[in-house]
């Protein structure tokens, strides 16, 4: 048989539940207060310490923010805009052709002249300079630019929006496996791997995916 419950009950359940709340409260209260100088600061380091670690791994799995430095992918993006790269569309799939991309450039230090630090065969932290590039070829594609245009198994590639065709002739070559072609949107601008000290870049130096100008605000929009 059911006990009907009464509105009083709910009530009392709901002073009980404060007063626990109260008392747990005031004890975390007392508690921090008979905390030492030494033992307060230990728990603003690990506060920070966890604040950090959160931040690097979200940076090295999840997305990264990067300024675009330069006219190398004009119109599509603009000097000194920051646009979103999220990392999660390549936890299940190769980077496409078309895909606007951040990467690194084969033994490119960062203007400081850090190199990727190696802690392990599958962990490291790299501090070479960022990219961003738009992939026109991916492992297995025929890759050929002539008469100033791009083609990409034998079909033309237009030239972007607005840009000129690409300056001079290249190829025709041949992507192995794990090789990517990259180059700015602004053809007549990029410095890409159409460069003999770049060339085709492997699948690990590409970080992540472009998908959206965040800052300035006037300019936000989905990157394609």
């Amino acid at each position: 048989m059911q006990t009907e419950k009464k509105p009083g009950d709910q009530q009392n359940i709901f002073a009980r539940y404060w007063a626990w709340h109260k008392k747990r409260a005031a004890a975390a209260k007392e508690k921090e207060k008979q905390k030492t100088i030494p033992q307060k600061i230990w728990g603003w380091v690990a506060v920070i310490i966890e604040a950090v670690l959160i931040a690097m791994v979200i940076r090295m799995f999840v997305l990264e923010l990067v300024r675009v430095d330069g006219e190398s992918m004009c119109n599509t993006l603009q000097d000194g805009e920051i646009v979103l790269a999220m990392k999660t569309p390549y936890w299940t799939q190769n980077p496409q052709r078309g895909d606007v991309v951040i990467c690194h450039y084969p033994g490119r230090m960062n203007e400081r002249g850090w190199g990727p630090i190696n802690f392990s065969a599958s962990f490291r932290l790299d501090f070479s300079t960022i990219f961003v590039k738009r992939v026109v070829g991916v492992p297995g594609d025929y890759l050929q630019i002539s008469g100033g245009h791009l083609y990409v198994n034998g079909e033309l590639v237009p030239d972007p929006e607005n840009m000129g065709s690409v300056p001079s002739d290249y190829g025709l070559i041949h992507l192995e496996d794990d090789q990517y072609f990259v180059v700015g949107d602004n053809r007549l601008y990029s410095h890409d791997s159409r460069y003999s000290d770049v060339g085709p870049i492997s699948r690990d130096a590409i970080l992540g995916k472009v998908t959206r100008v965040l800052l300035p605000f006037g300019n936000s929009r989905a990157v394609e």
